[in-house]
C-alpha cells in the first residue's frame, strides 16, 4: 500500500513538473506503447548495451524509455543537460542499482561517465518490474548488475535549460 501511495505521489509531482512547461508547448505529448517499443528496438539494434526511446525532451524536463543490456558506468548528473532529479520506473527486467556514496573515476578520467567509474559506499538495491527509484540531482548512481536486461521509464526534471 505504501508503495502505491509513493508511486502515485511521485507521478503527481512529475505531472506538476511537466505542467510547468513553456506556454508555447503543445497541450500534451502522446506516444503509443508500440511506437515507443519500436523506437527502442531500433535504438537497441545500434547499441544493445544501452538504448533509449525519447518520449518528450523539453527545456525543463526529459522523458525517455531506457533499456540496458549490461551494467553501465557510475555517474552523477550535477551539471550539464542531464542535470536534474531523476525518477526511474522499472517497466521490465531486473538489476542491481547503487545510489549515493562516492563516485570513483579511473585514474586520468576527468569527466563524468568517463571510463568505468564505480561507486564506493552507497546503498545497493535489487530492483524489478514495478519498482521506483528517485535519484536527487547530483547523486551518484549506477546500474551495477543487469539480469538479462532492464527497461525503465526515466523522467528528469529541473534539467538545465537548452540554449
Amino acid at each position: 500500500m505504501l508503495k502505491r501511495v509513493f508511486i502515485l505521489s511521485m507521478l503527481s509531482a512529475t505531472t506538476a513538473a511537466l505542467c510547468a512547461t513553456d506556454e508555447n508547448s503543445t497541450p500534451a505529448v502522446y506516444k503509443s506503447a508500440s511506437e515507443l517499443m519500436a523506437t527502442l528496438a531500433k535504438s537497441a539494434e545500434k547499441n544493445s548495451d544501452q538504448a533509449s526511446s525519447p518520449i518528450s525532451n523539453e527545456d525543463h524536463y526529459r522523458v525517455n524509455i531506457v533499456r540496458r543490456g549490461k551494467p553501465g558506468t557510475a555517474m552523477a548528473h550535477a551539471t550539464g543537460p542531464a542535470k536534474g532529479t531523476e525518477v526511474h520506473y522499472i517497466i521490465d527486467g531486473a538489476a542491481t542499482v547503487v545510489t549515493g556514496g562516492t563516485l570513483l573515476r579511473p585514474a586520468g578520467a576527468q569527466t563524468k561517465g568517463a571510463g568505468n567509474a564505480t561507486i564506493e559506499g552507497g546503498q545497493t538495491r535489487h530492483v524489478t518490474k514495478g519498482d521506483v527509484i528517485v535519484i536527487p540531482a547530483g547523486t551518484p548512481h549506477w546500474y551495477k548488475e543487469v539480469e538479462g536486461s532492464v527497461t525503465y521509464l526515466e523522467v528528469r526534471f529541473d534539467v538545465e535549460l537548452k540554449k
